[in-house]
């Protein structure tokens, strides 16, 4: 929690006889009634009679200015002006530091996100979990976990068979990803009225497994060519993942687990195949099929061993669409009951949505394919230089931000209807919204002398002033609360409600041109801090915060 809570909870805890675990307390919707209020009184089995001898006992200070009670127990309080003052000192000395915390020292955070597959163009849907992926990284490490992402390849399974099968058959040496891509298209078309393709598929997917020069050479030929294009994909996002682990890489490691399973009794013999029985689920986690290919499952369960030996961690997330849910229910039952987690491990699954067009169908381009997400980036770049962005850089910047946190302000399981109309919106909720707001920030701040203003604590603020006062000091809380919960879209909703709380004290009030001296320096580090803030968030969103719009 932020340090202005903690203190308050110890506080509350104090005049209530209780443990400060066990009270709840939060921001009133309506704003006059009070900076946090809490029903304490009701957790003691009390009533109104029983909140105001609690408030009673909370005595005003540098945190507390005010306590009242509410209908029939809620305890209202308000804070010292001095904690949003302190808060303005905090946010100006700790600068890039201030929202992070140590919550997290000592444990270890594993992501598993992007995962696109090899042979196939990156499509918007794996955009999804890219850069939700990054953001969840990224708050885990502000909160002082050791974090580690790793991009789990899909470079595996029966449909390279099929792949390798075209490629035999067209006799080339030399392709790119979009050729690929046409070949696994002729494929599916073929195999439609020759049933023996499918047998051919699978036996060079096994000719694969059992080391064949031929296809391996074919099978590293798809891997170099498709990470090519990946890589100009994530030098675009601004996203560099830690580990590159494709799904090939545990092809050693599948061997053991399937042997452990067998030796435990984990894994049952049926019909030819090896399965794990996962209580609660009518159909077997397929282990083994009976030809002797594996699966994903198997690949993920070596996966979930190696990351147990490699990292020990504490916490491992999938950010993974929602469509996979059962594959990871049964995944992370089956995982315990081999041991390949410790018992107090947590293992979670986003279940993030899928991108629809505005007529509320899975998006697609209007021959009904897959949308490329390079044409997607690339149509925001030439959207922001229409917004006025001429400079290929900044340009790029607000472009790519602008699809970023167009998908982030979405609640992560939530399907998200793509409308450009949103996405690039100079007004609302938006990156080029809050990108904006900061480059007038610096502006500011550019445009004056000093680098850093005296505050005074008895500075008497204007309604506009304390409305974003008593907004900023909640960062550290809604950063905590993004992490906890998995959600980067609190950390969008807070960035954008605070843009236009200053945008609205900006509009009203000059800030260098007041005669007052201290009216000016005041109003300075509220624009510098503010500036800092949107900076820190949109850095956590995996935006860049630009100086100029």
């Amino acid at each position: 929690m932020g340090l202005v809570r903690d203190r308050l909870l110890s506080v509350i805890a104090d005049a209530a006889g209780i443990e400060s675990d066990k009270i709840k307390i939060e921001h009133p919707e309506v704003e006059e009634y009070g900076d946090y209020s809490t029903n304490v009184a009701l957790i003691v089995k009390g009533g109104r009679q029983v909140a105001e001898e609690i408030a009673a006992k909370i005595k005003s200070d540098d945190l507390i200015e005010q306590v009242n009670v509410a209908g029939p127990g809620f305890i209202n309080i308000k804070l010292n002006q001095k904690v949003f003052i302190d808060t303005l000192i905090d946010i100006n000395t700790q600068k890039d530091w201030f929202g992070d915390n140590q919550t997290g020292a000592g444990k270890t955070f594993v992501i598993d996100y992007s995962a696109p597959n090899i042979a196939k163009q990156f499509g918007i849907g794996h955009l999804r979990s890219t850069i939700i992926g990054q953001a969840i990284y990224n708050l885990y490490k502000s909160s002082g976990y050791k974090t580690i992402g790793d991009n789990h390849l899909g470079d595996w399974g029966t449909q390279f068979g099929k792949l390798l099968y075209m490629i035999d058959k067209s006799g080339q040496k030399t392709y790119d990803l979009e050729q690929l891509e046409k070949w696994y298209v002729e494929f599916h078309k073929a195999a439609e009225t020759d049933k023996a393709l499918e047998e051919e598929a699978r036996k060079w997917f096994v000719r694969l497994e059992n080391g064949d020069a031929q296809a391996r050479e074919m099978w590293k030929k798809c891997v170099e060519v498709s990470m090519a294009e990946f890589e100009k994909i994530y030098d675009l996002l601004g996203v560099k993942i830690d580990y590159v682990y494709g799904e090939s890489f545990y092809e050693e490691m599948m061997k053991d687990v399937i042997e452990e399973a067998k030796k435990s009794g984990v894994a049952k013999l049926s019909d030819g195949a090896w399965v794990i029985e996962v209580a609660g689920f009518e159909t077997p986690l397929m282990l083994l099929k009976s030809d002797g290919g594996t699966t994903y499952a198997t690949r993920d369960l070596a996966t979930l061993k190696f990351r147990r030996d490699t990292w020990n961690p504490d916490v491992v997330v999938y950010e993974v669409g929602a469509e996979q849910e059962l594959h990871f229910r049964q995944l992370f039952a089956a995982a315990s009951m081999l041991g390949y987690v410790k018992p107090e491990t947590k293992l979670v699954h986003t279940k993030h949505g899928l991108y629809l067009g505005t007529d509320g169908k899975k998006f697609r381009t209007r021959g009904g394919n897959t949308v490329k997400l390079m044409e997607v980036l690339e149509e925001a770049i030439e959207k922001a230089k229409e917004l006025g962005c001429k400079d290929e850089k900044l340009a790029t910047k607000v472009g790519v931000g602008a699809i970023k946190y167009f998908d982030l302000l979405h609640n992560i399981q939530n399907n998200i209807v793509f409308d450009w109309s949103k996405v690039m919106a100079l007004d609302g909720n938006s990156g080029p919204y809050l990108q904006y707001t900061y480059a007038r920030t610096q502006s500011v701040i550019n445009k004056s002398k000093a680098e850093k203003s005296d505050l005074l604590p008895n500075y008497k603020t204007n309604k506009e002033e304390q409305s974003v006062l008593r907004w900023i000091y909640r960062y550290p809380e809604v950063m905590e609360e993004a992490t906890i919960r998995l959600a980067p879209n609190l950390l969008c909703n807070f960035l954008h409600e605070l843009a236009q709380r200053f945008n609205t004290f900006y509009n009203q009030h000059s800030i260098l041109g007041d005669k007052d001296e201290e009216t000016v320096n005041f109003r300075l580090e509220l624009t510098r801090a503010v500036g800092q803030v949107l900076k820190n968030g949109l850095g956590i969103l995996g935006i860049e915060a630009v100086e100029k719009m």
